[in-house]
């Protein structure tokens, strides 16, 4: 019989306060916890759960702002054997109606800005419970009460690698949301990925400003620094100024964010004067770093690594890091050390070097599946293991993975194949350009148009034959945008993409 070790979310915790109690754990909104502090939180939320009918398996949903009772309701599920779902606070009623029955949620906990909008929808919910978050509205019973009336959970459910600790919907290309099935071992192997990669000490500060219903929020270095017993300050949201004093305050080491998050800090008039001496890195996910923000970053002495990676595998697919940014600029890196990357061609084999593919993912952070849909999870997971991820890249000769675009943002113009991240990268270097986001709308003459949507900085203008003429020396004609549209800032998800298909749907027929 093997012995292999748990290294569930519940166990996690225990273990750390088994190890340094008294470490700082959570910083939120003037209140800090330590690790002694989160777990005693977290067992009396799960002897809460476990008497109100929570059985191990069963799903508890969070749906908030970043909050300290998010880590409350995840390790006390966790603690329990159940399944976490955190939920997208930015979805309307009928999309949480969808996703809260779809995994057919037993007990929900909510922060007060949203109890409305699942009041909203109640009637239809799967859910037996309904706890608040921060206070006990009509309805819904009060987390800090439920937390000062029950005793600590007496024993935590073991769990095995395999099981689920996590359900993440993911807003998929077409169709529903479908829920990714990430296990114990999903998170625990991703994070051991990260800290081979580079380097972490057990005295990591992250600032936690990116939504941690989200993957990159999440598992990116939040548990990871968990994992090395640091400490996390959390805000609400992301709100740049704060984030640039908060890394003062706080001698904040790490932190995740989209390059949106840094562009944004790096606008503030305070970024010039901010003490940046404690930090060893930022990371970056969901979409390249353009060349003048690492270089901005770079003359600041903070290393920046850039990840690639879904939320299917957890998410690191791809790391490069800080020493390659410049010399390898637009590359999303190399496979991490416990997972395989491939570049594979329509029938599965793998492509040359320098030759397009769609880029998959093989280890043991890649999901278990989506949640009740064996033939959805048959469509991205091979039978040789491979995710497949929906991207298009290619390797270099040094075996570095550029992405090149999504396989559904890929626009046709004449026949021709035109990536837009390619587009966009070149045209952001234009000086009156603050944000581009290039898409391909119907267009009788080509099949699609290429349209550059840019919101420009402050006090610029600009015309299509100056962003042609900026373009066309680096780019080939057809891949040019024939058409320029202005906008005031670009839609963006809550993981800090950009959302085309708004942009599509707003342009289609103006």
């Amino acid at each position: 019989m093997h012995n292999t070790p748990d290294v569930g979310l519940g166990r996690l915790l225990a273990q750390r306060v088994l190890l340094a109690p008294h470490n700082r754990a959570v910083t939120f909104e003037g209140e800090t916890w330590t690790y002694a502090d989160l777990l005693d939180r977290a067992d009396r939320c799960a002897a809460s759960l476990r008497a109100g009918g929570v059985m191990p398996g069963d799903r508890v949903a969070y749906l908030g702002l970043n909050h300290s009772a998010f880590f409350v309701a995840m390790f006390g599920t966790a603690r329990l054997g159940a399944i976490f779902v955190p939920l997208n606070f930015r979805l309307t009623g009928s999309e949480l109606d969808f996703i809260i029955n779809d995994a057919d949620v037993h007990t929900v906990i909510v922060d007060d800005a949203h109890t409305q909008v699942i009041d909203d929808i109640r009637p239809q919910l799967s859910c037996t419970r309904f706890i608040g978050a921060e206070s006990g509205r009509a309805g819904w019973e009060a987390l800090a009460e439920i937390l000062a009336s029950t005793s600590p959970l007496e024993e935590a459910a073991a769990v095995k690698a395999d099981d689920v600790a996590l359900i993440m919907y993911t807003s998929g290309t077409t169709g529903r949301p479908k829920g990714a099935m990430l296990t114990h071992g999903n998170i625990a192997w991703n994070n051991i990925n990260a800290m081979n990669a580079a380097s972490f000490g057990n005295d990591e500060v992250s600032l936690v400003v990116a939504p941690l219903f989200h993957i990159g929020g999440l598992n990116v270095l939040t548990i990871l620094t968990m994992q090395r017993g640091g400490e996390i300050v959390l805000h609400r949201t992301f709100d740049p100024g704060k984030a640039l004093a908060a890394i003062e305050t706080h001698g904040v080491t790490n932190m995740f964010g989209v390059p949106a998050i840094f562009l944004f800090m790096s606008q503030q008039p305070a970024f010039d004067t901010t003490d940046f001496t404690s930090v060893r890195l930022f990371l970056v996910g969901g979409a390249p770093v353009p060349e003048p923000l690492l270089v901005l970053y770079n003359d600041r002495a903070i290393p920046i690594v850039q990840g690639y990676g879904l939320t299917e595998t957890a998410p690191l697919s791809s790391l490069l890091l800080a020493e390659f940014a410049v010399r390898k600029v637009g590359s999303a890196g190399q496979a991490p050390l416990y997972s395989d990357l491939g570049v594979l061609d329509e029938d599965g084999n793998p492509s040359p070097v320098g030759t397009r593919g769609e880029i998959c993912t093989r280890g043991p952070n890649v999901m278990a599946g989506y949640w009740n849909r064996p033939e959805a999870t048959a469509e991205v997971i091979d039978q040789q293991g491979w995710f497949h991820s929906g991207d298009i890249g290619y390797f270099d000769e040094d075996g570095f993975l550029f992405v090149v675009d999504r396989l559904k943002d890929m626009v046709i113009t004449g026949g021709e194949n035109v990536y837009p991240a390619e587009v966009e990268s070149v045209l952001y270097n234009h000086p009156a350009v603050g944000e581009v986001a290039v898409i391909g709308l119907a267009d009788e003459r080509w099949g699609e148009a290429v349209v550059a949507v840019v919101a420009l900085k402050p006090g610029q203008e600009l015309t299509l034959a100056e962003i042609r003429d900026f373009g066309g020396s680096q780019l080939a004609k057809y891949k040019l945008p024939t058409r320029l549209e202005i906008i005031d800032e670009l839609p963006r998800n809550p993981a800090g993409k950009v959302v085309k298909f708004l942009l599509r749907e707003r342009y289609q027929d103006a």
